[in-house]
């Protein structure tokens, strides 16, 4: 039986609330903004109907937690990566399975396509990222300078370059044509959990499990700044779609807006009851999703938080 959503009106803000029955690892908008796909610890890939919350249909084949959920830019695929070590493709419009990517030899914790659609990324806990032609499933190389688990990847908006982060503290970046690894980013104090390229390309966002976020520019792999205020790990970061905000989700059950220009906080979202592991933005900007270990996920109403508040009628304080 499909599992049920509800729309709850809270004290700050209007949230649909998309029930599972066991943890949300990963979410993904669809690049319309009218479908999310979920990731669960009940082995299932699902897709929901943004406006209410509404179950389309659940994708089932894996053989363990699905850890990662991405959607093809042209809306047509949708990758899964799992705790069983392999990848699913499924095709959207009837969530049949198109193939399955295997190689891996520990969970697959990240998968991401290419700008292009025609490549796609695994990141696993065997330390490797491997590239694979989207259209009949071929590895096309495996990058293998890392030396603990692979949390994350991302592609550059131009589709040259990657970014991988990782147990081993580092963010790498590669060149997506040969594999070459052209830099190592350094400077977080624990595991780089998450990684994010912002829609100019011009910067790169990563999590931490050392409480942070970090921006840094994507050239040169300099450090801009430091993003202090969670009070546990972060696990996910992502850009809206203009850049100008980065979202953050962490183990202190709360999801973080930020002001990339800048750094500052900008609010603090409160209502999940456990750690939240996966942010997405909506194409428009409009809708921030978060997945949590609280089996739901949140879709947020930012217009909300971006209307400023009216100011008092005169002669009140």
């Amino acid at each position: 039986m499909e599992q049920q959503s509800v729309i709850e009106i809270e004290a700050d803000c209007t949230q649909v609330i998309i029930r599972h029955s066991s943890p949300v690892y990963s979410v993904a908008f669809s690049r319309d903004g009218q479908t999310i796909a979920s990731g669960s610890q009940d082995c299932a890939v699902r897709l929901w109907q943004v406006a209410d919350g509404a179950p389309l249909r659940t994708m089932v084949g894996h053989a363990d937690w699905v850890w990662s959920v991405a959607f093809s830019p042209d809306r047509q695929i949708l990758a899964s990566g799992a705790r069983d070590g392999t990848v699913h493709l499924w095709r959207v419009a009837d969530g049949q399975p198109l193939r399955i990517l295997k190689g891996h030899t520990g969970p697959v914790w990240d998968v991401a396509f290419s700008p292009d659609g025609q490549t796609l990324a695994s990141g696993s806990a065997d330390h490797t990222v491997r590239l694979w032609q989207v259209a009949d499933g071929a590895l096309l190389c495996t990058l293998k300078r890392h030396t603990d688990w692979v949390m994350s990847v991302a592609f550059s908006p131009d589709g040259q370059f990657l970014a991988s982060g990782s147990w081993d503290w580092t963010v790498r970046l590669w060149q997506v044509a040969d594999g070459v690894l052209l830099r190592v980013l350094g400077g977080h104090t624990n595991s780089v959990n998450s990684v994010a390229f912002s829609p100019d390309g011009q910067t790169l966002a990563t999590g931490s499990g050392d409480n942070t976020v970090r921006l840094w520019w994507a050239a040169t792999g300099t450090p801009l700044r430091t993003l202090e205020g969670h009070t546990d790990s972060v696990w996910s970061v992502a850009f809206s779609c203009d850049g100008k905000t980065l979202a953050s989700g962490s183990s202190d059950k709360t999801v973080r807006l930020w002001q990339v220009a800048d750094g500052t906080p900008l609010r603090t979202l409160e209502g999940h009851t456990n750690l939240v592991w996966s942010v997405a933005f909506s194409p428009d900007g409009q809708t921030l999703a978060s997945g949590s270990e609280d089996n739901t996920v949140r879709l947020w109403n930012l217009d909300w938080f971006r209307t400023p508040p009216a100011p008092p009628p005169v002669g009140e304080v």
